[in-house]
């Protein structure tokens, strides 16, 4: 009875393909975890290697801090005084500086590595301390210092000598307490000197990994960065007011007024360390190619592949009246499954497009000599081999157009309905019978 059913009722046949369809989805979902933990493994890696070389970058700096006594006059203690501190951010702060990139490998895993050149000079504009009602003998000058943060201290590998007026001064590493920063070197000062303009430079070569970061704490921030790696992103707060790519890679600059930031020039024991972090901008030097990232979003094409490579098994089965046993259908449905599972495999050895290529090939080429086995038409092998390469080209071109995929994607869909209603228009489902 249920082999009649299967012949004759086509309402059946469907409901069986609905169903297999729906089963094939469950190999698939272990082939997109398997894409996750590929994922996963390659962050691993390029994280252990940025861990050792440099991790990402976020320069913050210089600050200067002057901590100051604040007086308390009681009936007990005319003279008690309390300390508190006082940061002051550079008026010019100009910065440039040549990203050195490469690329270390492990296994198949790529990190992207640089080591940053920067020079940074500018000056301090110390005039206007009396808005504070800060008198120069409160203010405790030989306890001041400047703070230069930095998120990964292992990626230094000069020793930043600041020269400040005629003076110059080593750091140490580490920050104070009451610093505004968590992570940097600080420079004592030593018996600083008041002066209406006090002018400032250092140099420091820097390691890091895919990502530098710089805050615009002068009143004028003027960056120039330039490198050879070609596949830049600019990120964080501001874009880059210039920039140019060639052959030699690439270079930018920025003009930034702090007008465009929401913290002061200058404050007391209130900690801005957030805003200043929030209001960081660089470069991310990206790998121009996510095999993962590609491969996943093609197998999210995976019901509706199998659902139409299923339709047109079907269409077939009514037009020939040849029908097909489910176990044939489970097959056809596992060479399909078996598609991102090669596509996977070989992405990670030879890029994404040749993967891709090769993937529809073995695949293709399986399933059309397979349906020639079972329909024993070749003409009917080579209408199957068409399709499906019709649709994987379809694919193709939808993960290429990543602004238009959903447009050109439901324009397809359409298409294929439109068809798949012209081929059947005279067809009466209700009187299919395979041995007429």
């Amino acid at each position: 009875m249920l082999t009649g059913k299967l012949k004759n009722s086509a309402g059946f046949r469907i409901i069986i393909i609905f169903i297999i369809t729906l089963v094939m989805l469950i190999p698939a979902q272990m082939i997109r975890s398997l894409i996750r933990e590929r994922e996963s493994r390659q962050i691993e890696v390029v994280s252990e290697i940025s861990k050792k070389w440099g991790e990402q970058q976020i320069f913050i700096g210089p600050i200067l801090t002057i901590p100051y006594k604040k007086h308390h006059k009681t009936t007990d203690n005319p003279s008690s005084y309390s300390n508190h501190y006082l940061y002051i951010l550079p008026d010019i702060l100009n910065i440039s500086g040549i990203l050195a990139p490469e690329v270390r490998h492990r296994g198949i895993y790529e990190a992207v590595l640089y080591r940053a050149d920067l020079v940074f000079e500018g000056d301090f504009d110390l005039s206007d301390l009396h808005q504070y009602n800060l008198e120069e003998q409160d203010l405790i000058l030989d306890k001041a210092f400047i703070t230069i943060g930095i998120s990964d201290l292992k990626g230094i590998k000069n020793n930043p000598v600041l020269t400040w007026g005629d003076t110059q001064f080593e750091g140490e590493p580490g920050v104070y307490q009451f610093s505004p920063l968590a992570s940097g070197i600080t420079i004592g000062l030593e018996n600083l000197n008041i002066k209406d303009k006090i002018e400032y430079s250092f140099s420091l070569t820097l390691n890091g990994s895919r990502q530098f970061k710089l805050a615009p704490l002068g009143k004028l921030t003027t960056v120039d960065l330039s490198s050879s790696w070609k596949n830049p992103s600019f990120s964080g707060s501001f874009l880059p007011d210039k920039h140019d790519f060639d052959s030699g890679g690439f270079h930018a600059s920025w003009k930034i007024l702090h007008y465009n930031r929401n913290y002061p020039q200058k404050w007391t024991d209130i900690n801005q360390a957030d805003k200043i972090e929030l209001s960081a901008f660089g470069v991310e030097l990206i790998l121009p190619v996510d095999h993962y990232q590609k491969t996943m979003r093609t197998i999210k094409y995976c019901f509706l592949f199998i659902g139409l490579t299923f339709t047109a098994f079907f269409m077939l089965e009514i037009l020939t009246k040849k029908i097909l046993h489910p176990l044939q259908y489970i097959l056809i449905g596992f060479g399909l499954v078996l598609f991102y599972s090669l596509l996977l495999s070989l992405t990670e050895h030879l890029g994404f497009n040749l993967a891709y290529l090769l993937a529809c090939i073995f695949i293709i080429s399986l399933i059309s000599i397979y349906s020639k086995w079972i329909i024993k038409r070749k003409y009917l092998s080579l209408i199957i081999a068409m399709v499906m390469s019709i649709l994987y080209g379809f694919l193709f071109i939808l993960l290429q157009l990543q602004d238009y995929s959903l447009l050109i994607g439901s324009l397809g869909l359409l298409f294929i309905l439109g068809l798949i209603m012209y081929i059947t228009r005279k067809i009466d489902w209700f009187d299919i019978n395979p041995d007429a």
